[in-house]
């Protein structure tokens, strides 16, 4: 059995607040379906205090902007870039297309077929979040998307001009200096101003997640990806000071974002609980990480390797930091997260900014169902049929005609009936009076 040390605020709070944001994200999208350019610049201006003459940046503005940006984070950026770019090819490389013949003269086939616009919303009303430009942009680029629309707003009235660079470079065919559920919902039915997209992809905080699911149907996305997560897995002989800095990492990306530690040592889990009260006061970012490690924050002690797997799989976060003896064993032990992070030396940092894996990934329980996003998320994997053999024609015919009567679909039989009929001469009784 598990000990609580620390745990978060009930559910039942965290439900009644996205109530709120659900309600408020459905108008803010009926009322764009409504007034389109009217009602985003509406929006732009109530909550990023935010109204040019036009949203999208021209190829001018764009070029004069990442001439501002010092060549240190430039070069940064495209190196990081090259990190995601290889990582998503070789994704793309194991998606194989093939045609195989099942039968003789019975040829399947399966493509994939790249989206042919997407959306890539890059936070930024806090920080300028230039690495979900990387893990959207890019990735899209490598699947061979040929329209990418990338949309982030301003940061307290300014341009952020890394991340425009950041989605420059990455290859973004328009850039909108837009941000929230408007610029979610403006991409998704489109305006005068700018056309839809098929697919949005890229996280955000909880009205965009929510916009995203309200329009998921409409368009496609990528998942719900709403406040950042990370569990920490720690055991006997874990650093607390390195559980507690590696915790607050991501606290600091919200109020709302859960920070938890399992443990098999109650003298760790205990020291790292005191350190991230010492370092909590002078972080920078303590605004945010003190009241979601606060809220949020959970610390749990169990008794042994596999009680702590199975806590963690019930999680199933989106960050899994495992910081063992035996990191590896965690690939074996472990069904249900976003992504791993393997050992001492490997940081959840790392997958956000630098290492090349993307770090747009499930929250809140999703990852029991879903990976994160990759360079398939933007391919439509397709089949396509062929029958040429006339045995093959009257065989399949003969019984679609069959198998289609058992479930009393007659349209459907004769359609197999009539090629029967062609390839080998089968009456068609139906057809008597035709």
């Amino acid at each position: 059995m598990a000990t609580i040390l620390k745990n978060a605020v009930p559910k039942a709070e965290v439900t009644a607040s996205l109530g709120q944001v659900c309600e408020t994200v459905a108008g803010v999208i009926a009322d764009i379906r409504e007034r389109g350019d009217e009602a985003v610049r509406a929006y732009s201006e109530k909550f990023d205090k935010w109204s040019p003459d036009s949203f999208r940046l021209s190829d001018e503005e764009i070029q004069k902007i990442v001439a501002s940006v010092p060549q240190q984070v430039i070069d940064d950026i495209r190196f990081v870039q090259e990190q995601v770019r290889t990582f998503a090819r070789h994704q793309l490389a194991s998606m194989t297309e093939f045609e195989v013949e099942t039968l003789p003269g019975v040829k399947l086939g399966q493509k994939h077929i790249p989206v042919q616009a997407a959306g890539a919303y890059i936070p930024g009303g806090r920080y300028p979040l230039t690495a979900s430009a990387h893990m959207t942009i890019v990735t899209a680029k490598v699947a061979g998307v040929p329209r990418v629309v990338a949309c982030t707003p301003p940061i307290h009235g300014e341009i952020p001009a890394a991340t425009v660079a950041a989605a420059h470079l990455a290859g973004a065919d328009e850039i909108w200096l837009l941000g929230g559920v408007q610029a979610v919902a403006a991409m998704a039915v489109g305006t005068d101003a700018m056309q839809p997209v098929n697919l949005i992809a890229g996280p955000g905080n909880a009205y965009v997640a929510e916009a995203k699911r309200q329009l998921f149907g409409e368009i496609g996305i990528d998942l719900l990806a709403g406040p950042t997560e990370i569990l920490v897995l720690a055991d006997a002989d874990a650093d607390p000071f390195t559980c507690a800095v590696d915790l607050l990492s991501q606290a600091e990306h919200g109020p709302d974002s859960p920070a938890v530690l399992i443990s098999t040592s109650r003298e760790v889990a205990e020291k790292t609980i005191a350190e991230v009260e010492k370092l909590l006061p002078s972080m920078p970012t303590r605004d945010f990480a003190e009241p979601a490690w606060r809220d949020h924050g959970q610390v749990h002690v169990v008794d042994s390797l596999d009680e702590m797997y199975a806590l963690a799989d019930d999680f199933a976060f989106e960050h899994v930091e495992v910081l063992t003896a035996e990191p590896r064993l965690a690939l074996e032990k472990m069904t249900q997260y976003g992504a791993l992070f393997l050992g001492e030396g490997t940081c959840v940092s790392f997958g956000d900014k630098v290492i090349g894996t993307n770090h747009v990934l499930p929250t809140r329980g999703a990852a029991r169902y879903t990976g994160g996003l990759w360079v398939g998320k933007y391919l439509k994997t397709v089949t396509y049929q062929e029958v040429t053999d006339t045995e093959s024609q009257a065989l399949l015919g003969r019984l679609c005609g069959r198998a289609s009567r058992v479930e009393l679909f007659e349209g459907h039989a004769r359609s197999g009936d009539v090629r029967a009929a062609k390839a080998a001469g089968d009456a068609l009784p139906w057809a008597a009076d035709a």
